[in-house]
């Protein structure tokens, strides 16, 4: 389908309010990138359209089917930052890969929600370690009634309650904090992936 300056007014005037809508969601320089590769693809679909009834009919069917440039816009953005966290793995990307899911799937939601608990775990066991040295009357394994109930710190020990484990806690907890975090990560950056193919297929 050839348009006629109408229908060029039209799709100028859909690219131009996406591009404003993908300014909220994208970095300046990323922009125009991705503009044109929308815009690209908006073209492509036009070429091969059917001009019937009219072209005005044909061109809004196009655009319904692409979607509202802010849906558009948010869909691209989600994908780029999906497809950065999985590239680099790097903690900022992953984390706002895995909000953005949290926000608008039910998967994404349970899974960031499993992760958030790995990543929290891994962090109070990592500030264990710190604080051992500094408090070391109040972290450890704490046993209440001859029974280890916890690992962690106290302020106060309450009465009846004593701690165990010395100094050993220090390398323990360093080990168990890193293990944690790594296999949470992985499994971070294992999902988006998981989510990125599936979009894909």
């Amino acid at each position: 389908m050839q348009l006629t300056e109408t229908g060029e007014s039209r799709v100028n005037g859909y690219l131009f309010v996406l591009e404003r809508s993908l300014k909220t969601f994208l970095a300046r320089d990323v922009v125009r990138d991705a503009v044109r590769e929308i815009e690209s693809h908006l073209r492509e679909r036009i070429v091969a359209a059917d001009p019937s009834p009219d072209e005005r009919a044909a061109l809004e069917r196009i655009l319904t089917e692409l979607g509202p440039p802010l849906r558009v816009a948010q869909a691209y953005s989600a994908e780029r930052t999906i497809d950065e966290a999985v590239a680099t793995g790097r903690i900022v990307p992953m984390a706002r890969a895995v909000g953005y899911l949290a926000s608008t799937t039910i998967t994404g939601f349970f899974a960031a929600l499993g992760l958030l608990v790995g990543y929290l775990t891994s962090f109070g066991l990592l500030a264990i370690a710190v604080l051992k040295p500094i408090f070391p009357n109040n972290v450890g394994v704490q046993y209440v009634g001859g029974f280890p109930v916890a690992l962690g710190a106290h302020f106060p020990l309450e009465p009846g309650m004593e701690l165990y484990g010395g100094y050993a806690v220090i390398p323990v907890a360093l080990a168990c904090g890193l293990a944690v975090f790594v296999v949470t990560h992985r499994g971070a950056r294992g999902f988006l992936s998981w989510w990125r193919n599936r979009r894909v297929s």
